[in-house]
């Protein structure tokens, strides 16, 4: 399989107070296609950090960052953006979804910044509102769906984009049971059928029973990589 992210020695510092932060501290990580993935561990251990670091969210404090074998350490802000418009979707524990568009516009939003047809972004993104069991919501604004609604337009959203993987910031954490279940589910399907890799940060239990890895972060550090 081929390599989609390699860490090299990441560490990110943050030197908000006297005494300096050390939020992710000296990760190597590797993934490759197709996997799905979560980075665990309890509030506070990095996580997220070395999930918006290897989104291009943020920048490491010392170390590397390849993306399919692109460098993207250093790459400039406006680089950056073009690049994770076309490689990365991303799903975020608020949903992160536009109050003033419909769910369907939503997800045609991403193909809209890469300049896709319209009868292309009308295909696709009716395509992923039926594969997420949301084409009688396309023309709902988020503010009247659910919570789990929303986190199916978002992933809806994710994928329109074609990107390489995914990353799913505490995708379940403003769920409840039934929706955690119904979205995992589905997130577990796309990644067995179309081979659409996923990487989760999360402390939820129910995460980490559908993950096929599992990287354990504790102070910023990895203490365990298993694979099941």
């Amino acid at each position: 399989m081929a390599t989609l992210i390699q860490a090299t020695q990441v560490s990110k510092v943050y030197h908000k107070t006297e005494v300096p932060v050390h939020a992710v501290n000296g990760v190597d990580l590797r993934i490759e296609e197709g996997e799905f993935t979560a980075i665990v561990g309890p509030s506070g251990c990095g996580k997220t950090t070395l999930l918006n670091i290897l989104g291009g969210l943020d920048h490491p404090s010392s170390g590397k960052v390849k993306i399919n074998g692109t460098d993207i350490t250093n790459m400039k802000d406006s680089s950056l953006i073009d690049f994770r418009l076309h490689n990365i979707g991303f799903v975020f524990q608020a949903y992160n979804l536009i109050p003033v568009l419909t769910a369907k516009e939503n997800v045609e939003f991403i193909m809209l910044l890469q300049k896709r047809s319209k009868k292309e972004r009308d295909t696709r993104a009716k395509e992923l509102l039926q594969r997420m069991a949301m084409s009688d919501k396309g023309d709902y604004r988020p503010g009247e769906l659910s919570g789990g609604q929303q986190q199916r337009v978002a992933v809806a959203r994710a994928l329109a984009s074609n990107p390489r993987f995914i990353l799913a910031d505490e995708p379940t954490a403003n769920l409840d049971s039934l929706s955690t279940e119904n979205l995992l589910d589905l997130m577990a399907e796309i990644n067995r059928e179309q081979g659409a890799t996923f990487v989760f940060s999360t402390h939820d239990q129910r995460v980490m029973d559908k993950a096929k890895r599992l990287v354990t972060l504790r102070d910023g550090a990895i203490i365990s990589d298993v694979t099941k």
